[in-house]
């Protein structure tokens, strides 16, 4: 089924915004568009916006407790205290784990990190672990990208002896820990301009806080905050991209110089780990944002996942090429592990959605008690894409489920589970993506509740579901030179997507099989031969055909194959353009239910005669060996039978199926409706019988006298 596509504004090529800034930034008119699109319709915000690595970082202290939680670590470093970093296990956490470990023990600090395990301990600060920071004598706990809601646990270190600063991202409750500070800059009485920040930009504003604080001048905090860049910036532009936060205002900025730095100076690390990730070939020609999202941040959840996220912090502290080296293909190898733990999931999980009672749920809650507590929020992120609605997997051990949700746009997660928060232990995380914890006995009660408040919110979900599309343009705007100024706008994720353009009717001219699970598209527009990709749709997975008119979602990017550059098309969707043939659904409906044994009458014309059946043994045998794959599609033959009134849907079906039942042609089904098919044809010297095929034989039992 094709998604909603939904055109994000009016403006168009030629709007006045779009041309006066093409004109005063030497643009092109699309680039232009896409700059109105995001907000920067004047030159000067333009500029500024495209010039992502010449901005300016927002002052640290704007965000509430942060000059105390500046003194505390200044007041550890110069007594020497014994100080723990607490973490998470993602790749947010990971990175925030690292930079903030490296940078106090360059500042001398003994510092040591701790992070859980996910499977034994879950999300967040527990009480066994301060335990043991308390026998090993530590007096101050840091926490990165988690913290804001242990207000408990907090409490307990402080009877111990242990201060607690807390800097995190994540949403704020009522009531904030009572910690020495509690540094997050979504706070309700925070300050900061810009909330949007992953746990480890976090970790860098307080970086930034200690190094402005110890300079003499402006001068030498400048160039403090350069030498933070210098060294650290490229796993905070790691950890920002991979929590999928919004690559706009301060985030633009670090990931542009993150990048930056990956693609001149990459740490051991990294390197070691792109080189693994490749079977050992050397690193891509360009780290980009979509590097670190499907290469490298898998690998380093992979560990925290299944395994244990310290060694993936390892990767980044270490300073040993043999260390790094074996460490990346261990963390190659636990995702692997992870990819079949995942499939076994997700099969389990469609078996139940397809078996239980789901089929009016507004939110899919599912659970069970041998899933893995680290790979189910993947597979809650597949289940949402594949049903397009929110859902909670959750993992029970005895009688506590631990629980991973995925959201829709227009479904606040965190709200719904606040919602629901008397049937829950424990909950936290963002809008779209949140974890939690809940009682075996009062997971039913969970589920009608947060499914009535989704209910209840549904039209804004609905209102907001689909894919968002830039701009409409033509064949002629397809070119290397447009592919290459679309650079400007980078890097892309949330907030700044990748551009997503429309193309209407588009003659299409063919399409080859490239590889099993891939497909090429042979296009006209305007006068202009194209081509594109589908990725994940293979060629008898795409139920269009040569001739077709369609209308497209794609992206462009640069291909280089063999030296030459070239503007590529990534197709996202395809639907037949307006006016084009279609298929009725009730059609596709009435032959199942006559090959389920439901009754006809004789005026519905359903039983094929000889002089049905020849034309259509004719098409096949005219064309059977032309094709270079042999494959046709229902809608393809009824559009070549237009013409003949008796050959409608139904008996179309009914014909191919009594050609393959009599050995005629060898019919095989693929495609999203099984309605593309690959035959052969079988050269017969006998006469055959079409009246004794099975199919025949038993619809005319089913005629009505």
């Amino acid at each position: 089924m094709n998604s909603k596509w939904i055109l994000k504004s009016e403006y168009t090529t030629s709007s006045e915004e779009v041309t006066a800034l093409a004109e005063a930034l030497g643009i092109s008119r699309v680039t232009a568009l896409l700059l109105c699109q995001r907000g920067y319709t004047d030159e000067e915000s333009a500029r500024r916006f495209m010039a992502a690595k010449d901005g300016v970082f927002h002052s640290p202290f704007l965000i509430p407790d942060m000059d105390k939680a500046v003194a505390r670590i200044e007041r550890a470093i110069a007594s020497g205290e014994k100080t723990v970093i607490y973490g998470d296990y993602d790749v947010d956490g990971v990175t925030s784990v690292s930079v903030l470990s490296l940078y106090l023990k360059e500042r001398g600090l003994t510092v040591g990190y701790y992070i859980p395990d996910r499977s034994g301990e879950g999300y967040g600060i527990n009480n066994a672990a301060i335990d043991k920071f308390h026998t090993e004598g530590v007096s101050l706990m840091l926490t990165v990208d988690t913290g804001v809601t242990a207000i408990e646990e907090v409490a307990y270190a402080a009877s111990l002896g242990i201060d607690t600063v807390v800097t995190d991202h994540h949403e704020c409750q009522e009531f904030l820990p009572d910690a020495v500070a509690v540094v997050n800059p979504r706070r309700s009485d925070s300050g900061y301009p810009f909330k949007e920040l992953a746990g480890v930009g976090v970790v860098f504003k307080l970086l930034t806080a200690l190094e402005t604080k110890r300079a003499k001048d402006e001068n030498e905090a400048r160039a403090n905050i350069e030498a933070l860049c210098r060294n650290y910036i490229d796993l905070v532009a790691m950890g920002t991209v991979a929590d999928v936060m919004p690559l706009i205002d301060e985030n633009r900025l670090l990931v542009s110089r993150g990048l930056e730095v990956m693609n001149t100076r990459p740490r051991m690390g990294l390197t070691a780990l792109l080189s693994a990730a490749s079977g050992g070939e050397k690193k891509p020609a360009a780290i980009t944002a979509t590097t670190i999202s499907f290469t490298v941040a898998p690998r380093i959840n992979a560990a925290g996942r299944i395994d244990s996220a310290e060694r993936a912090v390892a990767l980044f502290l270490s300073d040993s090429p043999t260390v790094t080296t074996e460490t990346a293909y261990a963390l190659c190898e636990i995702n692997r592990a992870r990819q079949a733990e995942e499939n076994r999931i997700m099969e389990e999980a469609e078996a139940k959605i397809k078996a239980g009672d789901y089929q009016n749920d507004d939110i899919i809650v599912l659970a069970d008690d041998c899933w893995h507590h680290g790979v189910i929020g993947i597979v809650a992120s597949r289940i949402t894409e594949k049903y397009s609605l929110p859902s909670i997997l959750i993992s029970f051990d005895g009688d506590i489920g631990k629980g991973s949700g995925r959201s829709v746009k227009g479904i606040n997660l965190v709200e719904a589970l606040t919602d629901s928060k008397e049937y829950l232990v424990k909950f936290g995380g963002h809008e779209l993506a949140a974890g939690l914890s809940v009682e075996r006995d009062k997971i039913e009660a969970f589920r009608q509740n947060i499914n009535r408040y989704v209910r209840m919110h549904r039209d804004a979900a609905e209102g907001a579901a689909g894919i968002d599309v830039d701009c409409e343009i033509t064949g002629h705007d397809v070119t290397l030179e447009a592919a290459e100024e679309l650079s400007l706008l980078e890097p892309y994720g949330i907030a700044n997507p990748s551009p997503v353009f429309m193309m209407r009717g588009v003659r299409l001219r063919g399409i080859l099989p490239l590889g099993e699970k891939h497909a090429k598209l042979l296009l006209e527009h305007d006068g202009v031969q194209l081509a594109a990709l589908r990725f994940g749709r293979s060629r008898e997975m795409l139920e269009y055909y040569g001739g077709d008119t369609v209308d497209l979602l794609f992206s462009i990017s640069v291909n280089e194959f063999r030296g030459v550059r070239s503007a590529q098309m990534i197709v996202k969707d395809i639907r037949l353009s307006e006016g084009a043939f279609v298929i009725d659904p009730d059609a596709r409906n009435r032959f199942d239910e006559l090959m389920a044994g439901g009754l006809f009458d004789k005026e519905e014309d359903i039983l094929p005669t000889r002089d049905d059946i020849a034309p259509v043994y004719l098409w096949f045998k005219r064309h059977y060996g032309n094709t270079k794959d042999e494959m046709t599609g229902i809608r393809e033959l009824l559009t070549q039978f237009r013409g003949n009134s008796r050959i409608h849907y139904t008996k179309l079906r009914v014909i191919l199926k009594i050609l393959d039942e009599c050995g005629i042609v060898a019919i095989r089904y693929a495609g999203e409706n099984g309605e593309n098919l690959h035959y052969t044809v079988n050269y017969v010297k006998n006469k055959v019988d079409t009246e004794r095929a099975p199919t025949y034989v038993k619809l005319k039992q089913q005629m009505k006298k």
